[in-house]
């Protein structure tokens, strides 16, 4: 049964209370005990069968408002065995990936609970999330984290101890998930790539891929081999950056404090059986078409204009190192410039790292 979170508070709901200074502090109500801090002791007493939203006082004298935990907080302040996927990740999660309501969703490394947790709410009682947990202490965490969220087991859940079985393993091992029984798959693993054929047997046509990856080298990775697989569509990948602002009157500016990097995420969608997905036309990267050029260029030069063609080459490099020293040796002008003018002391030989003694001695002339 998953308890009620509204009307007033009972005994075994979660309470978290606020004070003056904006510090939080999570208690499960029961009934005759009381909550101490150095600002004094609450009665739970004081809380059962009070509003949410409540304001109490505590022997100390600090006022405390008192609101059942949203999941963002409860997710950030559990228990934890593994890390947690942090709220504005799993919110992304959630959303891009369309975790709907009565949806199927196999999620691949369980973790402390917290993504679990808010998938399940996603899919309701009347959808499905399979977790599975190589390691049997984080599943415990996990457990005990979603069945203290949703005040008991919920219904939609299955938490398997088990590692998710790799594309070389056979099809008809036990632990191998049914095939096209999922409408969506999260991956939350350290080798995501190892599970990509066998997620495009496990999703129904349609379904949706959503992989949650920490370095740059996994997310290059993970990529590769969707595109390799070619039965998914063109992956996306992204992160979010999530900075508050501090708003007072016309005091308006951003956090000093901000949550920054904590994961990419990639999503793709898996096409019909038997389909691969049509080439991407994408414009080469810069890099690839530099190295393919003095190739070209040398074989162009010695076929069809022998000496002529690698003397044109040659000239078109050194124009191009001419330009680039040109656009160097401004912008070290202009912060030579910038310094002196606020440092009279300041020896324009000595400011950055690609600024020439040349430039510093006519710089000191023309302000003398």
């Amino acid at each position: 049964m998953i308890i009620k979170r509204r009307g007033p508070f009972a005994p075994g709901n979660q309470v978290q209370l606020t004070d003056e200074k904006g510090r939080s502090h999570r208690l499960v109500l029961t009934a005759g005990r009381s909550f101490h801090t150095h600002r004094g002791s609450i009665a739970h007493d004081d809380l059962i069968g009070a509003e949410e939203g409540s304001v109490v006082r505590a022997s100390g004298g600090m006022l405390y408002v008192a609101l059942r935990p949203l999941l963002a907080d409860y997710t950030v302040s559990m228990s934890r065995g593994a890390t947690v996927v942090y709220p504005k990740d799993a919110a992304q999660i959630v959303g891009l990936a369309d975790i709907f309501p009565g949806a199927g969703v196999l999620e691949a490394g369980a973790g402390s609970g917290a993504l679990s947790c808010w998938l399940l709410r996603a899919v309701g009682a009347e959808g499905r999330l399979v977790s599975y947990e190589r390691r049997a202490d984080f599943a415990d965490v996990a457990r005990a984290n979603v069945e203290g969220y949703f005040g008991g087991p919920h219904p939609a859940w299955s938490l398997l101890i088990a590692d998710l079985p790799a594309d070389t393993a056979p099809p008809d091992d036990r632990e191998q998930p049914a095939a096209n029984d999922f409408d969506r798959i999260v991956f939350d693993l350290l080798a995501p790539w190892d599970h990509v054929a066998g997620a495009a047997r496990w999703l129904v046509p349609g379904g949706l891929i959503c992989s949650y990856v920490a370095t740059t080298t996994q997310l290059s990775r993970v990529v590769e081999a969707l595109r390799e697989h070619g039965g998914f569509t063109e992956p996306t990948a992204w992160e979010s950056i999530h900075r508050g602002w501090h708003v007072e009157g016309l005091a308006v500016r951003p956090e000093h404090r901000m949550v920054g990097h904590t994961g990419f995420l990639v999503t793709a969608r898996r096409l019909a059986h038997g389909v691969t997905a049509p080439p991407r036309r994408r414009r080469p990267a810069k890099g690839s078409q530099g190295a393919a050029q003095p190739e070209s260029a040398t074989t162009a030069g010695a076929g069809a204009a022998g000496g002529a063609g690698g003397a044109g080459g040659a000239d078109r490099a050194d124009n191009l190192r001419i330009s680039e020293y040109k656009r160097v040796t401004t912008r070290a002008c202009w912060t030579i410039r910038w310094v002196m003018s606020n440092d009279a002391t300041a020896r324009p030989d000595r400011i950055g790292g690609k600024i020439t003694l040349e430039a510093g001695a006519r710089l000191r002339n023309d302000r003398a």
